[in-house]
């Protein structure tokens, strides 16, 4: 079984908003993509030809099957849960400057880097904080597939302790 095969546990994460700090770095274990599982995901969720099959997408300007943004934008889920799982999150609310640079191609060995670049308390909750994260996806020439800021609201230690608090978006 592979890590990406592992059984979901759930649990609650530890980190509060007070936890977090500007310049931390994180970094996810490598994680070989398939042609199998670039196929079935763009049979499924994105249909394009150069994505869904693989004689058709050699007549592309990729030479070849490539994984959906979609589908890398999920591989990076995936693995972001794997580095950051334990930081209490309340939700995201945006994604900035949201770059696909690189095809990701079937036999690339791909990892995620997350940045905490920016940290600001709300002015008006104190349940909750708004943390900017750099993201990328990174392939085994170091090379970015794919980067974006996520912006996301972070529980405070007041606002884990407070089992009303409010599933609101707004900082």
């Amino acid at each position: 079984m592979t890590d990406h095969d592992a059984p979901f546990v759930p649990a609650r994460p530890t980190r509060c908003f007070e936890d977090l700090v500007v310049g931390e770095v994180r970094r996810s274990e490598p994680r070989l993509v398939t042609e199998a599982e670039i196929l079935a995901f763009a049979r499924q969720w994105d249909p394009q030809w150069f994505h869904s099959d693989a004689d058709l997408a050699r007549q592309s300007v990729f030479g070849e099957v490539v994984a959906s943004g979609i589908h890398t934008l999920a591989l990076w889920r995936q693995m972001d849960h794997a580095i950051n799982a334990d930081i209490d999150f309340v939700c995201g609310i945006g994604w900035d400057e949201v770059r696909m640079k690189k095809a990701v191609r079937a036999g690339d060995s791909i990892h995620v880097t997350s940045e905490i670049v920016e940290l600001r308390p709300s002015t008006s909750r104190a349940d909750r904080g708004t943390a900017i994260t750099r993201y990328a996806v990174v392939n085994q020439h170091g090379e970015e597939a794919v980067s974006f800021r996520s912006i996301n609201l972070v529980y405070t230690r007041a606002g884990r302790e407070r089992p009303e608090s409010s599933a609101s978006t707004s900082a």
